[in-house]
């Protein structure tokens, strides 16, 4: 299992100079960078964004997997609804993040769970046992996807980017389909 990663509405890829436009209309609604961990300002023209998207896709080749940034794009149609993103939280040394971010007008519709659950299934096949994310507490939203993402709650922390936040986990055998240790599913 390799990216692109395809689902049955959504396909998970890298981010595109192409990418622009959808982007911005994600990063640059305060409507979703008000929640984002850290916290991250709004991106506030198309020429910013493109220098954004510049940066992760300079990057992406070098991080080692799972790590990374991909754009969700809706298969039917073309259209990218969000991003999805791996990367260590801080102090930056063993618990990787997973987040996720849609644009407003894809809020409410599976897909943050759809793509993240493809991303799940393909990161545990990278030799990482697992993976954490974390919310603002008044982030019912993120909340209520990392739980339909059969991530479990272990606790509210302060030790990541200096912010009050819930913490969530999932672990390998934890994955529906997933053989767990001693050979049982």
């Amino acid at each position: 299992m390799g990216m692109p990663l395809i689902t049955d509405r959504l396909v998970v890829r890298e981010w595109t100079a192409d990418d622009a436009d959808a982007a911005l209309a994600i990063y640059g609604s305060e409507e979703v960078t008000h929640w984002l961990t850290p916290a991250m300002l709004q991106i506030s023209d198309l020429a910013a964004m493109r220098a954004v998207l510049d940066a992760w896709q300079e990057a992406q080749p070098n991080l080692p997997k799972p790590r990374g940034r991909w754009a969700v794009q809706r298969r039917d149609d073309g259209v990218v609804v969000g991003g999805l993103g791996i990367r260590l939280l801080p102090p930056y040394e063993d618990d990787l993040e997973l987040s996720w971010q849609l644009n407003r007008d894809s809020w409410g519709q599976g897909y943050a769970v759809e793509a993240a659950s493809a991303l799940i299934s393909w990161a545990f096949t990278q030799e990482i046992d697992e993976l954490f994310a974390v919310a603002r507490p008044a982030n019912q939203r993120a909340i209520a996807t990392a739980e339909r993402l059969g991530m479990q709650w272990v606790g509210e922390t302060s030790k990541y980017y200096g912010l009050n936040l819930q913490v969530y986990r999932i672990r390998s055998a934890e994955v529906p389909g997933r053989p767990r240790p001693g050979g049982g599913h």
